[in-house]
C-alpha cells in the first residue's frame, strides 16, 4: 500500500512503501495519474494507457471517444481532430485526440453553466 507525503518544494511526492522502509519520488501528475487508474481499476472501470506519440486508427479513436467510426471520420473530415493519412488510411495521434475530448469538455461545461445561468434568470432554480 502507497501513502502520499507532501513535500516542502517542488512538485515531487515522497511514496512510502507501508511496512517498508522503502519510499519512491514521483511527479504529482504521474501520482495523480496512478491515482486515477486506481479508482477507476477498483470501480469495476477497464482502464487503458496510451503514449501521447501513439498513432490511432479511426476505430481505436471511435472506441477512445465512445462514439461511431464514421462519426470519427466526419470529425476528420471537418479538420476537428488533427490526423494524417498513411496511404489510405487515417492515422490520429493521442494527444490530437485528447485535445479534441479536452475541447469537447470546456464546450460542454461551458454550455451547462449558460444553462444554469438562464434557469436562474427566469426563477426556474
Amino acid at each position: 500500500m502507497l501513502r502520499g507525503v507532501e513535500p516542502d518544494v517542488g512538485e515531487t511526492l515522497e511514496l512510502k512503501v507501508a511496512g517498508t522502509a522503502q519510499s519512491l519520488h514521483l511527479p504529482r501528475a504521474a501520482f495523480e495519474l496512478i491515482r486515477d487508474v486506481l479508482a477507476n481499476m477498483a470501480a469495476g472501470q477497464g482502464v487503458t494507457v496510451v503514449p501521447a506519440h501513439a498513432e490511432l486508427t479511426t476505430q481505436q479513436a471511435a472506441e477512445m471517444l465512445n462514439v461511431s467510426r464514421p462519426h470519427v471520420i466526419k470529425l476528420l473530415d471537418e479538420r476537428q481532430i488533427e490526423y494524417r493519412l498513411v496511404g489510405r488510411h487515417r492515422r490520429i495521434l493521442a494527444s490530437s485526440l485528447i485535445a479534441y475530448r479536452r475541447s469537447q469538455l470546456g464546450a460542454a461545461r461551458s454550455a451547462a453553466d449558460e444553462l444554469a445561468a438562464h434557469t436562474e434568470e427566469l426563477g426556474l432554480y
